[in-house]
Protein backbone atom coordinates (compact mmCIF):
# COMPACT_ATOMS: atom_id res chain seq x y z
CA UNK A 1 0.00 0.00 0.00
CA UNK A 2 1.41 3.38 -0.99
CA UNK A 3 1.82 5.83 1.82
CA UNK A 4 0.47 9.23 0.99
CA UNK A 5 1.47 12.53 2.49
CA UNK A 6 -0.62 15.61 2.12
CA UNK A 7 -0.40 19.23 3.09
CA UNK A 8 -0.54 22.77 1.83
CA UNK A 9 2.87 23.47 0.32
CA UNK A 10 2.26 27.07 -0.57
CA UNK A 11 -0.71 29.11 0.48
CA UNK A 12 -0.98 32.68 1.63
CA UNK A 13 -2.74 32.45 4.98
CA UNK A 14 -6.07 34.25 4.91
CA UNK A 15 -5.38 36.08 8.15
CA UNK A 16 -2.06 37.34 6.82
CA UNK A 17 -3.68 38.57 3.64
CA UNK A 18 -6.37 40.42 5.57
CA UNK A 19 -3.73 41.94 7.80
CA UNK A 20 -1.67 43.05 4.81
CA UNK A 21 -4.75 44.74 3.40
CA UNK A 22 -5.37 46.86 6.52
CA UNK A 23 -1.83 47.70 7.72
CA UNK A 24 -1.23 51.40 7.22
CA UNK A 25 1.92 52.75 5.70
CA UNK A 26 3.71 55.06 8.17
CA UNK A 27 4.68 57.38 5.35
CA UNK A 28 1.29 57.73 3.70
CA UNK A 29 -1.24 56.76 6.35
CA UNK A 30 -3.10 54.72 3.72
CA UNK A 31 -3.78 51.02 3.79
CA UNK A 32 -1.24 48.90 1.96
CA UNK A 33 -2.56 46.98 -1.02
CA UNK A 34 -3.46 43.31 -0.72
CA UNK A 35 -1.98 40.99 -3.35
CA UNK A 36 -3.74 41.30 -6.69
CA UNK A 37 -4.27 37.54 -6.57
CA UNK A 38 -3.73 34.79 -4.02
CA UNK A 39 -2.92 31.20 -4.98
CA UNK A 40 -3.45 28.26 -2.67
CA UNK A 41 -1.50 25.16 -3.73
CA UNK A 42 -2.20 21.88 -1.96
CA UNK A 43 -0.85 18.43 -2.80
CA UNK A 44 -1.65 14.84 -1.95
CA UNK A 45 1.46 12.92 -2.92
CA UNK A 46 2.91 9.43 -2.99
CA UNK A 47 6.09 7.92 -4.35
CA UNK A 48 6.73 9.57 -7.75
CA UNK A 49 3.18 10.94 -8.11
CA UNK A 50 0.83 13.56 -6.72
CA UNK A 51 -2.48 15.35 -7.12
CA UNK A 52 -2.39 19.14 -7.02
CA UNK A 53 -5.35 21.24 -5.94
CA UNK A 54 -5.18 24.93 -6.81
CA UNK A 55 -7.36 27.78 -5.57
CA UNK A 56 -7.06 31.18 -7.25
CA UNK A 57 -8.54 34.24 -5.51
CA UNK A 58 -8.84 37.49 -7.45
CA UNK A 59 -8.44 40.66 -5.37
CA UNK A 60 -8.23 42.99 -8.36
CA UNK A 61 -10.73 44.03 -11.04
CA UNK A 62 -13.11 41.32 -12.31
CA UNK A 63 -11.49 38.85 -14.70
CA UNK A 64 -13.16 37.55 -17.86
CA UNK A 65 -10.88 34.77 -19.07
CA UNK A 66 -7.80 33.79 -17.10
CA UNK A 67 -4.44 32.04 -17.39
CA UNK A 68 -2.52 30.97 -14.32
CA UNK A 69 1.17 30.32 -15.00
CA UNK A 70 3.94 28.87 -12.85
CA UNK A 71 7.29 27.12 -13.12
CA UNK A 72 8.01 23.80 -11.44
CA UNK A 73 11.20 23.85 -9.40
CA UNK A 74 11.97 20.15 -9.90
CA UNK A 75 11.23 17.27 -12.27
CA UNK A 76 7.43 17.41 -12.20
CA UNK A 77 5.21 16.60 -15.19
CA UNK A 78 1.44 17.17 -15.45
CA UNK A 79 -0.39 14.16 -16.86
CA UNK A 80 -4.04 15.23 -16.61
CA UNK A 81 -6.25 17.90 -15.12
CA UNK A 82 -9.79 19.05 -14.46
CA UNK A 83 -11.66 22.38 -14.37
CA UNK A 84 -8.81 23.98 -16.40
CA UNK A 85 -6.94 23.34 -19.63
CA UNK A 86 -3.33 22.63 -18.68
CA UNK A 87 -0.23 22.67 -20.87
CA UNK A 88 3.42 22.18 -19.96
CA UNK A 89 6.60 23.12 -21.84
CA UNK A 90 9.73 22.14 -19.97
CA UNK A 91 9.20 23.31 -16.39
CA UNK A 92 6.70 26.02 -17.40
CA UNK A 93 3.00 25.27 -16.86
CA UNK A 94 -0.10 27.20 -17.90
CA UNK A 95 -3.66 26.55 -16.73
CA UNK A 96 -6.43 28.26 -18.71
CA UNK A 97 -10.07 28.66 -17.81
CA UNK A 98 -12.81 26.48 -19.20
CA UNK A 99 -16.10 27.91 -20.45
CA UNK A 100 -17.92 27.50 -17.14
CA UNK A 101 -15.31 29.27 -14.96
CA UNK A 102 -13.88 32.02 -17.18
CA UNK A 103 -15.12 34.83 -14.91
CA UNK A 104 -13.64 35.65 -11.50
CA UNK A 105 -15.32 38.55 -9.71
CA UNK A 106 -13.37 40.74 -7.31
CA UNK A 107 -12.91 38.75 -4.10
CA UNK A 108 -14.09 35.51 -5.74
CA UNK A 109 -12.14 32.29 -6.29
CA UNK A 110 -11.90 29.43 -8.77
CA UNK A 111 -10.49 25.98 -8.20
CA UNK A 112 -8.96 23.37 -10.46
CA UNK A 113 -6.77 20.32 -10.08
CA UNK A 114 -4.28 18.12 -11.85
CA UNK A 115 -2.40 14.84 -11.53
CA UNK A 116 1.35 14.73 -12.08
CA UNK A 117 4.48 12.66 -11.70
CA UNK A 118 7.77 13.71 -10.13
CA UNK A 119 11.30 12.49 -9.58
CA UNK A 120 13.39 13.50 -6.58
CA UNK A 121 11.87 16.28 -4.51
CA UNK A 122 8.41 17.70 -5.16
CA UNK A 123 9.24 21.31 -4.42
CA UNK A 124 6.62 24.01 -4.42
CA UNK A 125 6.27 26.56 -7.26
CA UNK A 126 6.85 30.12 -6.09
CA UNK A 127 6.17 32.27 -9.15
CA UNK A 128 2.42 32.12 -9.81
CA UNK A 129 1.04 34.77 -12.16
CA UNK A 130 -2.59 35.42 -13.09
CA UNK A 131 -2.88 36.93 -16.57
CA UNK A 132 0.72 38.08 -16.19
CA UNK A 133 0.24 39.64 -12.72
CA UNK A 134 2.30 38.20 -9.89
CA UNK A 135 0.27 36.50 -7.13
CA UNK A 136 0.94 36.19 -3.37
CA UNK A 137 2.94 39.42 -3.48
CA UNK A 138 2.23 42.07 -0.83
CA UNK A 139 5.33 44.13 -1.66
CA UNK A 140 4.81 47.37 -3.60
CA UNK A 141 6.51 47.60 -7.01
CA UNK A 142 10.08 48.84 -6.82
CA UNK A 143 12.21 50.66 -9.34
CA UNK A 144 15.45 48.85 -9.96
CA UNK A 145 18.72 50.55 -10.77
CA UNK A 146 20.44 47.45 -12.09
CA UNK A 147 22.99 48.38 -14.77
CA UNK A 148 22.41 47.05 -18.28
CA UNK A 149 23.07 43.33 -18.62
CA UNK A 150 24.21 41.59 -21.79
CA UNK A 151 22.27 38.46 -22.79
CA UNK A 152 23.51 35.53 -20.72
CA UNK A 153 25.66 33.01 -22.54
CA UNK A 154 26.93 35.29 -25.33
CA UNK A 155 29.70 33.39 -27.15
CA UNK A 156 32.71 34.98 -28.76
CA UNK A 157 31.98 36.33 -32.24
CA UNK A 158 28.20 36.21 -31.81
CA UNK A 159 25.71 39.06 -32.20
CA UNK A 160 24.02 39.53 -28.81
CA UNK A 161 21.47 42.17 -27.92
CA UNK A 162 19.29 42.71 -24.86
CA UNK A 163 18.26 46.15 -26.23
CA UNK A 164 19.88 47.96 -23.29
CA UNK A 165 21.71 50.34 -25.68
CA UNK A 166 18.47 51.67 -27.13
CA UNK A 167 17.99 55.30 -26.11
CA UNK A 168 14.47 56.06 -27.30
CA UNK A 169 11.19 54.31 -27.96
CA UNK A 170 11.92 53.86 -31.68
CA UNK A 171 14.36 50.97 -32.33
CA UNK A 172 17.66 52.18 -33.78
CA UNK A 173 21.30 51.18 -34.18
CA UNK A 174 21.54 47.54 -35.30
CA UNK A 175 17.75 47.37 -35.73
CA UNK A 176 15.25 49.05 -38.03
CA UNK A 177 11.51 48.84 -38.46
CA UNK A 178 10.04 46.99 -41.45
CA UNK A 179 6.43 46.89 -42.65
CA UNK A 180 6.19 44.22 -45.38
CA UNK A 181 3.68 44.78 -48.18
CA UNK A 182 1.74 47.58 -46.50
CA UNK A 183 1.62 49.48 -43.24
CA UNK A 184 -1.29 49.32 -40.82
CA UNK A 185 -1.77 49.59 -37.07
CA UNK A 186 0.89 47.11 -35.89
CA UNK A 187 3.68 48.73 -33.83
CA UNK A 188 7.08 47.81 -32.38
CA UNK A 189 8.73 49.94 -29.67
CA UNK A 190 11.46 49.82 -27.05
CA UNK A 191 9.67 49.01 -23.78
CA UNK A 192 11.01 49.91 -20.33
CA UNK A 193 8.13 48.37 -18.33
CA UNK A 194 8.72 44.69 -19.16
CA UNK A 195 12.07 42.95 -19.61
CA UNK A 196 13.60 39.56 -18.98
CA UNK A 197 17.01 40.97 -18.01
CA UNK A 198 18.13 44.55 -17.61
CA UNK A 199 15.46 47.17 -18.06
CA UNK A 200 14.45 47.06 -21.74
CA UNK A 201 12.85 44.80 -24.30
CA UNK A 202 11.04 45.15 -27.62
CA UNK A 203 7.26 45.26 -27.45
CA UNK A 204 5.23 44.37 -30.53
CA UNK A 205 1.52 45.16 -30.66
CA UNK A 206 0.40 42.75 -33.36
CA UNK A 207 -2.93 43.27 -35.03
CA UNK A 208 -5.08 40.92 -37.06
CA UNK A 209 -5.29 41.44 -40.79
CA UNK A 210 -2.84 41.34 -43.65
CA UNK A 211 -1.80 45.00 -43.73
CA UNK A 212 -0.84 45.20 -40.07
CA UNK A 213 2.52 43.44 -40.44
CA UNK A 214 5.35 44.95 -38.39
CA UNK A 215 8.91 43.73 -37.78
CA UNK A 216 12.16 44.72 -36.14
CA UNK A 217 14.96 43.82 -38.55
CA UNK A 218 18.74 43.33 -38.37
CA UNK A 219 21.30 41.97 -40.79
CA UNK A 220 23.88 41.29 -38.08
CA UNK A 221 24.97 37.70 -37.50
CA UNK A 222 23.10 36.13 -40.42
CA UNK A 223 26.04 35.24 -42.66
CA UNK A 224 28.24 32.14 -42.57
CA UNK A 225 27.93 28.39 -42.99
CA UNK A 226 25.52 27.90 -40.08
CA UNK A 227 23.11 30.03 -38.09
CA UNK A 228 22.01 29.35 -34.55
CA UNK A 229 19.62 31.73 -32.81
CA UNK A 230 18.37 32.07 -29.26
CA UNK A 231 15.76 34.59 -28.16
CA UNK A 232 13.19 34.96 -25.41
CA UNK A 233 9.58 35.78 -26.16
CA UNK A 234 6.62 36.61 -23.94
CA UNK A 235 3.10 37.10 -25.27
CA UNK A 236 -0.44 37.59 -24.02
CA UNK A 237 -2.68 35.56 -26.33
CA UNK A 238 -2.46 31.87 -27.20
CA UNK A 239 -1.49 31.06 -30.77
CA UNK A 240 -4.69 30.89 -32.85
CA UNK A 241 -6.02 28.33 -35.31
CA UNK A 242 -5.13 30.58 -38.23
CA UNK A 243 -1.59 31.22 -39.48
CA UNK A 244 0.51 33.85 -37.71
CA UNK A 245 4.23 34.66 -37.86
CA UNK A 246 6.50 36.28 -35.26
CA UNK A 247 9.90 35.65 -36.89
CA UNK A 248 10.93 35.94 -40.53
CA UNK A 249 14.22 35.77 -42.48
CA UNK A 250 14.79 36.64 -46.13
CA UNK A 251 16.10 33.63 -48.07
CA UNK A 252 18.03 34.65 -51.19
CA UNK A 253 18.23 30.99 -52.22
CA UNK A 254 14.43 30.92 -52.41
CA UNK A 255 13.79 33.94 -54.62
CA UNK A 256 14.02 36.37 -51.72
CA UNK A 257 10.98 34.85 -50.05
CA UNK A 258 10.79 34.48 -46.28
CA UNK A 259 11.50 31.54 -44.02
CA UNK A 260 9.02 32.09 -41.19
CA UNK A 261 8.40 30.86 -37.64
CA UNK A 262 5.01 31.32 -36.03
CA UNK A 263 1.95 29.30 -35.26
CA UNK A 264 -1.05 27.51 -36.70
CA UNK A 265 -3.61 25.20 -35.12
CA UNK A 266 -2.48 26.60 -31.74
CA UNK A 267 1.05 25.20 -32.02
CA UNK A 268 4.43 26.44 -33.17
CA UNK A 269 5.30 25.91 -36.83
CA UNK A 270 7.80 26.83 -39.53
CA UNK A 271 6.40 28.11 -42.83
CA UNK A 272 8.07 28.66 -46.20
CA UNK A 273 6.58 31.70 -47.94
CA UNK A 274 7.43 30.55 -51.46
CA UNK A 275 5.28 27.40 -51.43
CA UNK A 276 3.48 27.61 -48.05
CA UNK A 277 5.07 24.33 -46.93
CA UNK A 278 4.83 23.88 -43.17
CA UNK A 279 6.88 22.11 -40.55
CA UNK A 280 5.27 20.07 -39.11
CA UNK A 281 2.53 19.19 -41.56
CA UNK A 282 -0.83 20.53 -40.42
CA UNK A 283 -2.37 17.13 -39.80
CA UNK A 284 -3.54 16.21 -36.28
CA UNK A 285 -0.60 13.81 -35.96
CA UNK A 286 1.81 16.50 -37.17
CA UNK A 287 0.51 19.28 -34.91
CA UNK A 288 0.68 16.90 -31.94
CA UNK A 289 4.47 16.72 -32.45
CA UNK A 290 4.84 20.46 -32.01
CA UNK A 291 4.06 22.51 -28.88
CA UNK A 292 2.04 25.60 -27.95
CA UNK A 293 3.81 28.79 -26.95
CA UNK A 294 3.12 29.51 -23.28
CA UNK A 295 1.47 32.86 -22.54
CA UNK A 296 2.35 35.51 -19.96
CA UNK A 297 5.82 34.14 -19.26
CA UNK A 298 9.23 34.27 -20.90
CA UNK A 299 9.94 31.32 -23.19
CA UNK A 300 13.38 30.45 -24.54
CA UNK A 301 13.22 29.64 -28.27
CA UNK A 302 16.25 28.34 -30.20
CA UNK A 303 16.77 27.12 -33.72
CA UNK A 304 19.75 25.99 -35.75
CA UNK A 305 20.17 25.89 -39.54
CA UNK A 306 23.18 24.07 -40.95
CA UNK A 307 23.02 23.33 -44.65
CA UNK A 308 19.59 21.78 -45.22
CA UNK A 309 19.00 20.73 -41.59
CA UNK A 310 16.66 22.75 -39.38
CA UNK A 311 16.26 22.03 -35.66
CA UNK A 312 14.21 23.83 -33.00
CA UNK A 313 14.28 23.86 -29.20
CA UNK A 314 11.82 25.34 -26.67
CA UNK A 315 13.10 25.92 -23.14
CA UNK A 316 16.07 23.69 -23.95
CA UNK A 317 14.04 20.70 -25.23
CA UNK A 318 14.04 19.82 -28.92
CA UNK A 319 10.61 19.85 -30.56
CA UNK A 320 10.37 16.75 -32.81
CA UNK A 321 7.77 18.27 -35.11
CA UNK A 322 10.00 21.27 -35.86
CA UNK A 323 12.91 19.39 -37.39
CA UNK A 324 13.81 18.87 -41.05
CA UNK A 325 16.76 16.48 -41.26
CA UNK A 326 16.84 15.44 -44.92
CA UNK A 327 14.98 12.16 -44.33
CA UNK A 328 11.21 12.56 -44.92
CA UNK A 329 9.14 11.75 -41.82
CA UNK A 330 5.35 11.40 -42.29
CA UNK A 331 3.37 14.25 -40.69
CA UNK A 332 6.59 16.14 -39.95
CA UNK A 333 8.89 17.11 -42.87
CA UNK A 334 7.63 15.03 -45.81
CA UNK A 335 5.91 18.07 -47.33
CA UNK A 336 8.89 20.27 -46.54
CA UNK A 337 11.33 17.96 -48.33
CA UNK A 338 9.30 17.57 -51.51
CA UNK A 339 11.38 20.46 -52.76
CA UNK A 340 14.75 18.91 -53.48
CA UNK A 341 17.89 20.81 -52.57
CA UNK A 342 16.39 23.17 -49.99
CA UNK A 343 19.39 25.00 -48.54
CA UNK A 344 18.58 28.50 -47.26
CA UNK A 345 20.86 31.53 -47.60
CA UNK A 346 19.54 34.03 -45.07
CA UNK A 347 20.32 37.75 -45.19
CA UNK A 348 18.35 39.23 -42.32
CA UNK A 349 16.60 38.37 -39.05
CA UNK A 350 13.24 39.92 -38.14
CA UNK A 351 11.08 39.74 -35.02
CA UNK A 352 7.52 41.01 -35.10
CA UNK A 353 4.05 39.96 -36.17
CA UNK A 354 2.09 38.90 -39.23
CA UNK A 355 -1.50 37.66 -39.02
CA UNK A 356 -3.26 36.11 -41.99
CA UNK A 357 -6.70 35.96 -40.37
CA UNK A 358 -7.97 36.65 -36.89
CA UNK A 359 -5.61 37.02 -33.98
CA UNK A 360 -4.26 40.09 -32.20
CA UNK A 361 -1.34 39.53 -29.85
CA UNK A 362 1.07 41.57 -27.75
CA UNK A 363 4.61 40.22 -27.67
CA UNK A 364 7.90 41.12 -25.99
CA UNK A 365 11.33 39.98 -27.22
CA UNK A 366 14.56 40.06 -25.25
CA UNK A 367 18.08 38.59 -25.02
CA UNK A 368 18.62 37.81 -28.70
CA UNK A 369 21.73 35.88 -29.76
CA UNK A 370 22.80 34.95 -33.31
CA UNK A 371 25.85 32.70 -33.47
CA UNK A 372 27.62 29.97 -35.43
CA UNK A 373 26.86 27.27 -32.82
CA UNK A 374 24.06 26.48 -30.41
CA UNK A 375 23.77 28.95 -27.52
CA UNK A 376 21.36 27.25 -25.09
CA UNK A 377 19.02 28.80 -22.53
CA UNK A 378 20.40 30.50 -19.45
Amino acid sequence: MRRRTSGILIMTVVAAVVAAAIIESPASGHAADAPACVVGYQVDQWSNGFVGKVTVTNNAAPVDGWTLAWTFAGDQHVTSGWSADLAQSGKAVTARNQAFNRGIATGASVQFGFQATYQGSNDTPADFTLNGVRCNDTSPPTTTTTPPLPPAGCPSGAFCDGFENQTGTAPAGDWSLAFPNCRGTGTAIVDTSTARTGGKSIRVDGRAGYCNHVFLSTSRGTTGAGLYTRFYVRHTTALPESHVTFLAMKDTADGGKDLRMGGQNRALQWNRESDDATLPEQSPAGVAQSTPLAVNQWTCVEFGITGSELRTWVNGTEVPGLRADGVPTPDVDSQWLRRAGWRPALTNFRLGWESYGNGDDTLWFDDVVLAASRIGCS
